[in-house]
């Protein structure tokens, strides 16, 4: 008795906080190093991505919000070109070396874009802001991208679900840390050097990604080392002939067009309402980065309290149907109050949910095919499929308001799409339960590299 006292009163000790953290976020002993690297990870990929975001929505707007429209048709026909360059890199190259070189690019170019910036200001105009729009989408898409094709190949089904919540974090945390860097570092050292920030957050994801990788591999030895020394193999267009041979492939990247349709009505909405407020490209920066702000925390709350347990606890198809369901009561409330607060709120309830709840459910759909449907089947989808989602809503939107229809004729559509979305995203839920192995549960720390078979056409 008096041991325990005094063990109190010293305070917990560092075995009891492990544990504590264990419980906490349903994670077991062997498995700390791992998650904590994928989030730590994650956190640098997502704060070099929010860095440069709000300059990005500022630019992007400088003619117009039409112009913004056709950026998304030019980023959806870039993400189509480098798609059979990265299943190219995903046949000949082992693993790591293209995740490294995938980063590594990005890293470059933002060099390259600083020197620009710092050698040429006089080349720095509307166009050049243009096509920094595009190549930040292209490098937003990737960059997450490849994080959880990673994820998907590193942990199995039942781990997924236990903590891909968690590492999700990591991300929330970095998406607000970027904004907030840019506040601190912009004025004392320059925009440009965001550009070098960035760059630096990248090289030090690859040197994580490297970490995790030979963490799995049990130092180079074993199944899992085997695998990593191989490259993936098949032909550079595999990951789109696959979509189409798949039900379930197929009705996951018609879940990911309607979010992306969803996703523009909600960015364009937000444009509109910005736009009404002045052509101040400061004021507009401002604004958007408190948005990304409020989003951001929104979500690393729900990613707190929620995350960790509830897809565990009620399902995949459960998780998957609660970002419809928010967007179709969100729609409803904005056609009631119509406010730019409103919006906001409902922006920051959006993103928050999609963020922290459908993402992480969405990626353990992935858990449950190849390792080649892992990376290449999810580039086509995440990126083109994505873009195409981004094109499609851009137009509709846009008709919808050159014909004089406004939030209510959006309302009109949304509602009954989000409704179906819905019932697409429990389909794929149930359909993941019958495809997952019958043994769940790897080996302790470890997961196998070929979770599954490939889904039955």
């Amino acid at each position: 008795m008096q041991r325990r006292r005094a063990r109190t009163a010293e305070g917990p000790s560092p075995a009891g906080m492990t544990t504590f953290i264990q419980r906490l976020f349903n994670v077991r002993r062997d498995e700390l190093l791992p998650v904590l690297l994928s989030a730590l990870l994650f956190f640098c990929v997502l704060t070099a991505l929010m860095l440069l975001r709000p300059a990005r929505e500022a630019l992007g707007m400088q003619r117009g919000i039409e112009a913004v429209r056709w950026l998304f048709v030019g980023t959806a026909l870039a993400t189509l070109l480098v798609n059979p360059l990265f299943g190219l890199l995903v046949s000949r190259l082992r693993r790591m070396a293209f995740i490294a070189l995938v980063y590594g690019f990005f890293a470059v170019s933002l060099l390259l874009l600083h020197l620009l910036m710092v050698l040429a200001p006089e080349a720095v105009g509307v166009t050049s802001g243009q096509l920094f729009y595009v190549w930040f989408s292209v490098f937003n898409l990737f960059s997450t991208m490849v994080f959880w094709a990673l994820m998907a190949d590193r942990f199995s089904l039942e781990q997924s679900k236990r903590f891909f919540g968690v590492i999700a974090v990591g991300g929330t945390c970095g998406a607000i840390a970027g904004p907030a860097l840019a506040s601190l570092l912009a004025a004392p050292l320059g925009t440009p050097a965001l550009l070098l920030v960035a760059a630096g957050l990248l090289l030090l994801a690859v040197t994580l990604a490297f970490l995790l990788s030979r963490l799995e591999s049990g130092q180079g030895v074993g199944p899992a080392a085997e695998a990593e020394r191989e490259p993936i193999g098949g032909s550079a267009w595999e990951g789109l002939r696959a979509v189409f041979r798949s039900r379930y492939l197929l009705g996951l990247a018609a879940y990911v067009i309607v979010l992306a349709v969803m996703s523009t009505f909600i960015y364009f909405t937000r444009l509109q309402m910005v736009a009404a407020l002045g052509t101040d490209l400061d004021l507009r920066t401002t604004l958007f980065a408190r948005i990304d702000v409020a989003t951001q925390t929104a979500t690393l709350l729900m990613q707190l309290l929620l995350a960790g347990q509830l897809m565990k606890r009620f399902g995949v198809a459960f998780t998957l149907a609660l970002l419809p369901l928010t967007v179709a009561l969100g729609f409803l409330g904005l056609a009631v109050v119509g406010s730019l607060a409103a919006l906001v709120a409902f922006e920051a309830v959006f993103r928050a949910v999609q963020r922290a709840l459908m993402r992480p459910a969405r990626e353990t759909l992935y858990t449950v095919v190849s390792r080649e449907d892992k990376y290449k089947s999810k580039a086509f989808i995440d990126t083109f499929v994505y873009r195409g989602g981004d094109v499609l809503g851009a137009q509709v939107e846009g008709l919808l308001g050159r014909l004089g229809l406004g939030l209510a004729a959006l309302t009109t559509l949304a509602v009954p799409l989000a409704l179906l979305w819905m019932g697409l995203g429990i389909w794929l839920g149930r359909t993941q339960q019958r495809l997952a192995p019958t043994e769940e549960a790897p080996a302790a720390g470890t997961a196998p590299l070929v979770t599954t078979r490939r889904p039955a056409p």
